[in-house]
């Protein structure tokens, strides 16, 4: 079961979170291990391997390697958790991933760091706006975007429990806090955060705090407003979604993505297989690469603050 918190200041760095939610699993299980690409620094995974150095593994630069190392520790027995930006743990080794992973029928876990706007100055070679998109065509792979600290650190310790491939996108540094700590959720289920009446919000990773303040603005204009939490975009929970649908005028999708392939195409899908005529507005990335800027200035230029999101709503 998960609260909302009425902190909604920036909490712990999700780097931190992580790195604090597997250092706390390998010292209950020694077959966990952690293996990055060169970029310990960034992901603070060099604590790992000073705390715990025979289950850490940096291969350098070379992501499809990582993958391939991964899927051999999958095979004999461990548990292997990867590092890599997003764009480097998605797109450069997709391939690896379907066959050496998911084909293979092996157990790996990736953390894709700064997805979308939060890769900042690193620029448009290191954003991915399609990483949702790719692995959603994988057989069988779930997909997290994390919220905030709570929910990434549940989703570390969840997945340290499953078996297949599991990919978490998410911020290497602080967010918005949303959620209570010891908030609980469940793989494949979306979190109702707010009733409404008129118009149905589903958004996911950091920007569900984003859509809870589009929510507020939209209710002091006279709109009544829902928000989910979609935090497993796959699978992509069609039930609670349609449930939600009844009686909505229309439907608004909010993504740190692009808007083909990732949460805003998975919502189109569910209403045009169960043949709806609900109004859907996609708010994400179109037809667009990435650039060079600050976090904050990336948010604004991409659309995806409080404020452009509105403008972007205003025909409702």
């Amino acid at each position: 079961m998960f609260t909302l918190t009425e902190d909604h200041s920036v909490g712990k760095e999700l780097r931190v979170t992580v790195v604090d939610a597997l250092k706390e699993l390998m010292t209950e299980n020694q077959k966990i291990v952690a293996l990055d690409a060169d970029l310990g620094g960034a992901s603070g995974w060099t604590l790992i391997a000073k705390d715990y150095p025979n289950n850490f593994i940096n291969v350098g630069i070379a992501e499809a390697n990582m993958v391939g190392v991964a899927a051999g520790l999958s095979l004999t027995g461990y548990t292997p958790f990867i590092h890599t930006f997003g764009p480097f743990a998605t797109r450069r080794v997709l391939d690896q991933i379907y066959l050496s992973g998911a084909y293979a029928d092996n157990t790996i876990t990736i953390f894709g760091s700064d997805p979308g706007f939060a890769a900042g100055h690193n620029g448009g070679t290191h954003t991915t706006w399609e990483d949702v998109a790719l692995l959603r065509s994988i057989p069988n792979v779930v997909i997290c975007d994390a919220a905030d600290e709570v929910q990434m650190d549940w989703i570390i310790k969840t997945f340290s429990k499953r078996k297949g491939i599991h990919y978490v996108r998410g911020n290497r540094k602080g967010v918005k806090n949303v959620y209570a700590p010891g908030s609980t959720f469940e793989i494949g289920r979306g979190n109702l955060l707010k009733e409404g009446q008129e118009i149905l919000i589903v958004a996911a990773g950091q920007l569900v705090s984003e859509a809870l303040e589009v929510a507020k603005t939209l209710e002091t204009k006279g709109s009544s407003v829902e928000v989910i939490d979609m935090f497993t975009i796959k699978p992509l929970d069609k039930e609670l979604l349609l449930e939600r649908l009844v009686g909505k005028k229309t439907v608004v999708t909010i993504e740190n993505h692009s808007i083909t392939g990732g949460l805003g195409s998975a919502v189109a899908e569910v209403l045009a297989d169960n043949g709806l005529a609900v109004p859907l507005t996609r708010i994400g990335v179109d037809e667009r690469f990435g650039q060079v800027g600050t976090p904050d200035f990336l948010q604004a230029e991409f659309g995806l603050t409080t404020e452009t999101i509105l403008a972007q709503l205003k025909s409702l």
